[in-house]
């Protein structure tokens, strides 16, 4: 096994670009198949049971297993995605792996290849010892996390489980036991096309649009009203994209929207979409009709219901490498919530930190690397 350094830098130096819908980009960087190929013959040089689990065409998630020598005491999923965001605007050579002062710049340094290679490292040690009372591991490298959450989604519905599962994220080696939930879906006004010469001919589905969104702006700000979580706070909505029309001198006959919706515990992702139709169709100056599409992305939120005794065990076994830690609730998804939908306590954790992640100058602190390893390795292996 490489070290972690050199571990990092052949992740990063193997573009994983999700497209997130996007037709624009080259294909020598999209999607993950260069880092599943990589991480493929690691798993096989280690000699462990694994498969492929295929998601979507030429989009693999990677799931290896460790079994113990001894009965083990509890089961645990070690769970990191392969896919990063678009490079578009970066300062620096998105896969180049360049280290400077202690730190290493590239596109997934920190979110999250940073966090599958301390996993592989800490499984890769697993294998070698084989410690007696360890506990029985799968390790899983899933597609698709950054869109719409295709690789873990694919794993839960063929029926895995474990006793507990830690979620590769950004966190500074420090608990994420609560997040948000995320539900995107479009918002649609049709109109009638005409020359704009003789616009009177025509309906416009840009006008309309501005209509509806003078209603989202003041549903989004009621729904910021509302009761917080006590943890993670309001819940909220955004418009983050407008499309509409062919041309300058053509009537628009459809305009669309792209909503960004976060829950909070105990919203359901069908519900938002719903509760935000019914809001439009009674406001005032909505007297056409307009169209919500399928949600192209739904994650639901995570609760510290489960997790308890998980944040107890882990927290104990980072005091007793890096001295101390936080749990602390965040406002992004993350795999974590569709985990624990199946019944299983999730935590998300980490090295690096998220404010570096999606950044034009994506970097990690190599510094966190070992201590994120020996905390895997150790929790592993506790009683």
């Amino acid at each position: 096994m490489l070290q972690l350094a050199q571990l990092l830098a052949e992740l990063v130096r193997r573009p994983s670009v999700n497209p997130m819908g996007r037709t624009d980009l080259p294909a020598e960087i999209v999607h993950e198949s260069r880092v599943t190929a990589f991480l493929e013959e690691q798993l096989r040089s280690l000699g462990c049971p694994y498969r492929r689990q295929t998601v979507q065409p030429g989009r693999d998630n990677l799931i290896a297993t460790y079994t113990p020598p001894s009965p083990p005491p509890f089961s645990i999923l070690f769970e990191a995605h392969q896919d990063t965001v678009p490079v578009d605007a970066m300062t620096i050579e998105p896969f180049g792996a360049r280290i400077e002062d202690g730190k290493m710049y590239g596109r997934g340094s920190c979110d999250v290849k940073a966090g599958g290679c301390v996993m592989l490292a800490a499984f890769a040690r697993l294998l070698h010892e084989r410690p007696p009372g360890s506990a029985a591991v799968t390790l899983a490298f899933t597609v698709d996390e950054e869109h719409t959450f295709l690789g873990i989604q694919e794993l839960m519905n063929s029926g895995f489980q474990a006793d507990c599962a830690i979620v590769a994220e950004p966190t500074l080696l420090n608990i994420v036991n609560a997040h948000k939930g995320v539900v995107r879906w479009q918002l649609e006004t049709s109109g009638i096309a005409c020359h704009s010469s003789r616009p009177e001919l025509g309906v416009n589905a840009i006008y309309r649009m501005g209509w509806l969104l003078n209603g989202v702006e003041e549903y989004a700000a009621k729904l910021r009203n509302q009761p917080p979580d006590p943890l993670l706070g309001p819940r909220t909505l955004s418009v983050g994209r407008i499309t509409g029309g062919v041309s300058v001198n053509t009537v628009p006959d459809f305009c669309r929207i792209e909503i960004d919706r976060r829950l909070i515990p105990g919203e359901e992702p069908a519900a938002a979409v719903e509760s935000l139709s019914e809001f439009l169709k009674s406001y005032p100056g909505i007297d056409f009709p307009f169209s919500a599409s399928t949600p192209q992305l739904a994650c639901p939120p995570l609760a510290p219901t489960l997790s308890g005794d998980l944040v107890k065990r882990l927290g104990a076994t980072i005091d007793s490498v890096v001295g101390k830690r936080e749990v602390h609730a965040v406002p992004y998804g993350t795999d974590a919530s569709t985990v624990a939908n199946a019944g299983i306590p999730t935590v998300v954790f980490g090295p690096g930190d998220i404010a570096q992640a999606h950044t034009k100058d994506e970097w990690i602190d190599l510094a966190q690397l070992e201590p994120a390893a020996e905390i895997l390795f150790r929790f592993a292996c506790a009683r």
